[in-house]
């Protein structure tokens, strides 16, 4: 009798093995249907010697802090379009844990190239003691926009870095560095620059003397504390954004010693006494050793992180192999043309792949909002997540939007990227603290394709629609 109930039970063990629900939750994507739920009860176990996929769950990589965007003032002009009712929608949708739940942003000190025009936050000329300092222009714009945010996640986390300083700590005394380029930026939209204020990547635009470093120190310092007023708190600052490019738009030059010098001596201790965290940013550039000479500087040992963007992701790598333990941020993905096309979103899915195969931890989109089109005060049209349009106030989701909730609405902070083996790797997968496993798989194919995947010692299959991204959860 025994072994009887031993044999019946082996068996209806067998089963409901055999029975057992790999995938707790499956969301897809495609150019026709964002985010739609799929049915995972048909998810079985398969028998195969091999998979196209495994999912490594006891090699673990890199802590993930947080993904966001960018809080610009053009954002906040095209959300404040929108119906009250429906602006609050798009805020919850953003930041709550029912939606995107975006936990790390970034803002501009002063003017760049998506606010509505040149500003800074003091262009009064040798105020060296910052007596004209003044933040009103944002009270604006950027305030409302980010207490809008911190109204549905009051811990977001933000960090800023400056396009251009005042005008009058530039040796061009302008706001930006070159004529605009009219084969690329739209013609009407001119900065106004004269011809013996342009000047060339490679030159040090910012005037590199000592009452000049300790004012613009200071300029930091009243940033955060005039924010701090506002009850927004400002967790990390980055000392410039793209330190090689001459822009037409806000923007300024300046060579990599001259930068750490400054950084170093000035912003450091300037921020530590503010219980401030300085990373170096943003790298735009792809030569490593522009970061080794900050990270090696006097001050250098104090520097938190690098932020990366544009052509600095392929800087990443090194920087990444050779300085382990430090925390990495994509800070600004590229931005596209306006368009907002699926073609877009799949090429933001192989910048994903890169940055996080190479140690990021934080991954900061652009643009949150604009109106449709995406154009600049320069004339240079760009994607974003959200867009509105002007006539019917009305405004819808993009599907970099949804690339980025397949990631972000999942993938909490604190969980840790898993390794992956196998001939399929269109795949990122990531545990979080909970012992949740995220994986997201992206199918870049014209047809259906189906993927035997491996976790453990079970194999399942999973059949992903033509030009898909899903995101399952184990």
């Amino acid at each position: 009798m025994m072994k009887r109930i031993l044999f019946v039970f082996f068996i209806a063990s067998a089963i409901t093995s055999c029975d057992k629900k790999m995938v707790a939750e499956w969301v897809a994507t495609t150019p026709d249907a964002p985010w739609q739920t799929q049915n995972t009860s048909g998810i079985k176990l398969v028998k195969t010697a091999s998979a196209d996929v495994e999912i490594l769950t006891g090699s673990t990589l890199q802590t993930i802090d947080g993904f966001g965007a960018c809080f610009n003032e053009l954002g906040w002009t095209s959300l404040a379009l929108l119906p009250d009712a429906e602006r609050e929608t798009v805020f919850k949708e953003l930041f709550t844990a029912e939606g995107a739940n975006f936990t790390i942003c970034r803002m501009p000190v002063g003017a760049n190239d998506f606010s509505r025009d040149w500003y800074s936050y003091n262009e009064t000329d040798g105020d060296f003691e910052m007596k004209n300092f003044s933040i009103e222009n944002d009270r604006e714009t950027l305030i409302p926009f980010i207490k809008s945010a911190l109204k549905y996640n009051p811990g977001l986390t933000l960090w800023a870095s400056p396009w251009s300083p005042p005008t009058w700590m530039k040796e061009n005394k302008f706001y930006a560095c070159a004529v605009m380029d009219t084969t690329f930026f739209d013609a009407r939209y001119n900065n106004h620059i004269k011809p013996e204020q342009v000047r060339r990547e490679g030159v040090n635009m910012f005037i590199t003397e000592d009452k000049y470093f300790a004012a613009y120190a200071l300029y930091f310092q009243k940033f955060i504390e005039a924010y701090r007023s506002e009850d927004i708190k400002i967790s990390m600052v980055m000392p410039q954004n793209e330190f090689n490019s001459c822009q037409p738009f806000p923007s300024c030059t300046w060579l990599a010693a001259e930068l750490a010098e400054f950084t170093g001596k000035h912003l450091v201790p300037t921020m530590k006494k503010l219980n401030v965290e300085v990373a170096f940013g943003t790298m735009e550039r792809p030569n490593p050793a522009l970061v080794d000479t900050i990270l090696n500087a006097e001050g250098g040992d104090q520097i938190t992180g690098v932020g990366f963007q544009w052509a600095g992701r392929d800087a990443l790598p090194s920087i990444h192999d050779r300085y382990p333990n430090l925390k990495l941020y994509q800070t600004e993905q590229e931005c596209g043309n306006g368009r907002n096309d699926w073609n877009g979103c799949a090429y933001s899915w192989k910048l994903m792949k890169h940055y996080f195969t190479y140690g990021t931890n934080v991954y900061d989109y652009w643009n949150i909002s604009l109106l449709e089109g995406g154009m600049s005060r320069w004339g240079w049209t760009q994607n974003s997540l959200v867009t509105v349009n002007e006539q019917d106030k009305t405004c819808r989701y993009t599907y970099e939007y949804y690339l980025l909730k397949h990631f972000s609405h999942y993938v909490l902070p604190g969980a840790q990227r898993l390794k992956t083996a196998g001939n399929f790797d269109n795949i990122l997968s990531f545990k979080n603290k909970n012992g949740k496993i995220t994986v997201v798989f992206y199918n870049a194919e014209q047809t259906e394709t189906t993927k035997t995947v491996k976790v453990g010692k079970n194999v399942f299959e999973l059949k992903l629609k033509p030009q898909s991204i899903n995101t399952i959860i184990l």
